[in-house]
């Protein structure tokens, strides 16, 4: 019987990893203690968006000043602002909040129970906390940007002080807070960048500590040899390379990151696709060329460097490598280019891509899949799944939805005993809703073998000879039966006993489980049996 997965080693630790990119850093000197406020970043690339849902990566960190332990890790709704340690209670309170793009700024305040990993969100309805100061024990002075910036040009430069107190402000539940204790005139408001103060106070601190200190976030693919060494793409990195040691041997460093690896069918390389998203340059939006390159798994040479024209997303199967343009011209068909070591040749029409639709990675593929949407006008309708054949051409196989009248997005895949397994979510307009993400095994004929409804979007998924592995945006991961997808195991990820979230996976030749995590860490776990 399979049982929970232990994790054997975590490649690419570091301090403060649970945080991602750092925004701000207090110290409390009575407690020895570090908040540390960051974000590990969404869930989204030009290639696959569906992940994304539900999801968010702010991070509030706790952190023991002397071991650089993590205590306690808090998800926040929106970026983090401010923090204030109590001066007597084991209470941090937190400032979050953002401009929504278009009229409201919406955040809360947080209180932090440092004792018990409690957090309470105290405001009356939605507003962004600018700043947070403790007056002496009871008074806790507030920095509230406007509600909006309707008939206000200055509401982005203002805000309104108040000062809340409380005799006990551990008893201080949800919404305790009244709206009239929110009310003040507005006043010019600063809003610093701490980000640049930060990174310098985090290095000093793991300095201090006898450690370096670099950020790293969200790893995007895993693979691994039959000789044990594991391969990554992550946010700044192409491509890297472990040793079965536990040592990082190599790594192609990239402004934005990998985003795929693809192993090429001479066995010694592997291709990968980094992202280019729009900048805004010289008056006007511009995207930088897409680097999809091919680089040797022993060395980490780039052995060459293709420019297809556009950004695309990697299909593989079969030992090809396929990239689907990953554009949203709706009006005229895409034509997927079939990439191999030897020659370059257009592939079949597979009409235009849709970023939340179109995403269907299938690992262990002996021919390349895509979804096609049979509406030139709306491809994002009536999708089908297609299998490009070795000669290029495209076969229709069955509808991607077996559910009438439901609207299924696409998620990551894998080939199994004649069969598809996949993930996606059904589309509904309020959003995704309970039981609206699934895993599905079907054969190759349509008909549908077993399905398993879950509540978050999966991240990633892939098969050994028995189970089907599933990683959730929520940070579950959960082994199915590949037989009639009975739950086996269902597990929160953790490290060190704080959560994490899986943003890729792959099981590796020996049968571990490979995990990639959106703080930059690698997991390699033994699922016993």
């Amino acid at each position: 019987m399979t049982v929970l997965p232990l994790i054997r080693r975590v490649l690419g630790d570091g301090p403060f990893a649970e945080t991602g990119l750092p925004s701000l850093a207090v110290a409390d000197d009575r407690s020895r203690r570090v908040a540390v406020a960051g974000d590990v970043g969404a869930l989204q690339w030009s290639g696959a968006g569906t992940a994304d849902s539900r999801w968010t990566g702010h991070r509030v960190g706790v952190y023991d000043r002397d071991t650089l332990r993590c205590e306690h890790l808090v998800r926040s709704r929106y970026p983090v602002l401010s923090f204030a340690f109590h001066p007597a209670l084991p209470l941090l309170a937190v400032g979050t909040g953002s401009y929504d793009g278009g009229y409201s700024f919406e955040g809360e305040l947080l209180l932090l129970h440092l004792d018990s990993g409690a957090v309470v969100s105290a405001l009356p309805h939605g507003r962004e906390v600018l700043d947070v100061a403790w007056r002496g024990e009871r008074e806790l002075r507030l920095v509230l940007a406007p509600c909006d910036d309707d008939d206000n040009p200055d509401a982005h430069g203002q805000g309104h002080t108040v000062v809340v107190s409380r005799d006990d402000w551990r008893a201080v539940g949800p919404r305790a807070v009244e709206p009239e204790e929110l009310e003040a005139p507005p006043r010019p408001a600063a809003r610093p960048d701490h980000r640049a103060r930060t990174r310098r106070f985090l290095a000093d601190l793991a300095a201090a500590a006898g450690r370096e200190w670099s950020p790293r976030r969200r790893v995007w693919a895993v693979e691994s040899g039959e000789d044990g060494r594991v391969l990554a793409a992550l946010d700044g990195v192409l491509a890297e390379s472990w040793l079965p040691s536990g040592e990082r041997d190599w790594a192609v460093e990239d402004e934005q990151g990998g985003r795929q690896l693809v192993p090429a069918s001479d066995g010694a390389s592997v291709w990968t696709n980094a992202e280019r998203r729009l900048r805004w340059r010289d008056g006007q939006w511009q995207r930088d060329a897409p680097r999809i390159a091919r680089v040797a798994v022993g060395t980490g040479e780039v052995l060459e460097t293709l420019d297809p024209g556009r950004s695309g997303a990697l299909v593989s199967g079969g030992g090809r490598v396929v990239l689907r343009p990953t554009g949203r011209a709706r009006r005229r068909p895409e034509r997927l280019t079939m990439f191999d070591l030897d020659a370059r040749e257009e592939g079949p029409e597979a009409g235009s891509f849709d970023l939340f639709n179109h995403a269907f990675p299938v690992r262990r593929a002996g021919r390349a899949y895509i979804l096609v949407g049979t509406r030139p006008e709306e491809p994002h309708k009536d999708k089908w799944i297609v299998a490009v054949g070795a000669d290029g051409t495209a076969r229709r196989l069955f509808p991607h939805s077996w559910v009438p009248r439901e609207h299924h997005f696409g998620g990551p895949a894998a080939e199994f005993g004649r069969c598809l397994v996949y993930a996606g979510t059904v589309h509904d307009g309020a959003g995704l809703q309970p039981g609206g993400a699934y895993v599905v095994r079907r054969s190759l004929d349509g008909a549908v073998r077993w399905q398993h409804r879950t509540d978050h979007p999966a991240t990633a998924l892939d098969v050994d000879e028995d189970t089907v592995y599933v990683a959730y945006n929520s940070g579950a991961l959960t082994a199915l039966d590949a037989d009639d997808g009975t739950v086996r195991w269902h597990t929160d990820l953790e490290v060190d006993g704080i959560p994490t979230t899986a943003l890729s996976l792959a099981v590796t030749p020996h049968g571990h489980l490979l995990v990639g995590t959106v703080d930059g860490r690698i997991l390699e776990c033994a699922v016993r049996r």
